[in-house]
């Protein structure tokens, strides 16, 4: 079993900068990549980012490329979501997520443990 814990959400004026974080426990050496997602209200949870444990290659959404980097400590077995840039259209439940095998990156179905979300709101 593996649990992801996150952190480091919270509300923040657009244009400001968060960091996520989101450390593992239990059977860690089990995962093979570590992934966020978001859900706003009345909308499908939706991919943002993910990132191999082995390799450290990423992927992230359209939406927010060049404005989120991904990373990982895999001393700490912590991913973390920096957000820089933010807009209104950032609000949502962030969620952490971790996949035994390689995913099809923005799928949801694809990984096996979530945590249990974080709230990020973006004030205009």
């Amino acid at each position: 079993q593996v649990q992801l814990v996150e952190s480091g959400g919270g509300l923040v004026q657009a244009g400001g900068s968060l960091r996520l974080s989101c450390a593992a426990s239990g059977r860690t050496w089990s995962i093979y990549a570590m992934g966020w997602f978001r859900q706003a209200p009345g909308k499908e949870r939706e991919f943002v980012a993910v990132i191999s444990w082995s390799s450290g290659r990423t992927s992230y959404a359209d939406s927010v490329k060049g404005r989120f980097t991904i990373s990982r400590d895999s001393a700490k077995n912590t991913v973390y979501l920096q957000m820089n840039s933010l807009k209104p259209e950032d609000t949502a439940i962030y969620y952490c997520a971790a996949a035994r095998d390689r995913p099809t990156y923005s799928t949801p179905q694809d990984y096996n443990y979530w945590g249990q979300g974080t709230q990020v709101t973006v004030s205009s």
